[in-house]
């Protein structure tokens, strides 16, 4: 029987240890990459906000992306959404980054529907309106234009 090796973790999960790029893309092994988030990480809403910006900032959402999802999965129950949105707008820009422009569009939609809720409190500062008015204009332009380039794109998070 040839069975195939896979990578794991410390706890045997299994788990792809090829290097990225910086927008989450596996590089060959033995490939200078960028460094990957920590997962399962609890953060407060604040940290959350500040690693997430700075790495959209440097044109890495799909890393911000994961700094989102840990906060969905940890946060209150009454907040997820907030998190799953704000990781769906990372996950659209990465996608609309690397060229997929349907499957970016439609995650930017997503993630801007999922905020919808929130737009009239701006939770942690965040600024919800104006995140999913630049989620759905680039979802547009996305659509019928070339691959964007996920710094000169990011979003600010907080006004």
């Amino acid at each position: 029987m040839n069975e195939t090796r896979r990578d794991r973790d410390a706890e045997g999960r299994a788990r792809n240890a090829r290097p990225r790029d910086g927008l989450g893309r596996p590089l060959p092994y033995g490939a200078p990459g960028v460094e990957r988030q920590p997962e399962g990480v609890v953060r407060t809403p604040a940290e959350t906000l500040a690693e997430a910006q700075r790495l959209l900032d440097a044109g890495m959402p799909f890393h911000a992306h994961e700094v989102f999802e840990d906060a969905w999965k940890s946060g209150p129950e009454d907040e997820r959404e907030l998190w799953r949105g704000l990781a769906q707008l990372a996950v659209g820009l990465t996608h609309s980054a690397r060229g997929n422009t349907a499957g970016g569009a439609r995650l930017l939609r997503r993630g801007a529907g999922a905020l919808a809720p929130f737009a009239g409190s701006a939770p942690y500062g965040i600024e919800v309106a104006g995140l999913s008015d630049w989620a759905r204009e680039l979802a547009a332009r996305v659509e019928s234009g070339p691959t964007v380039d996920a710094a000169a794109e990011a979003p600010r998070l907080r006004g």
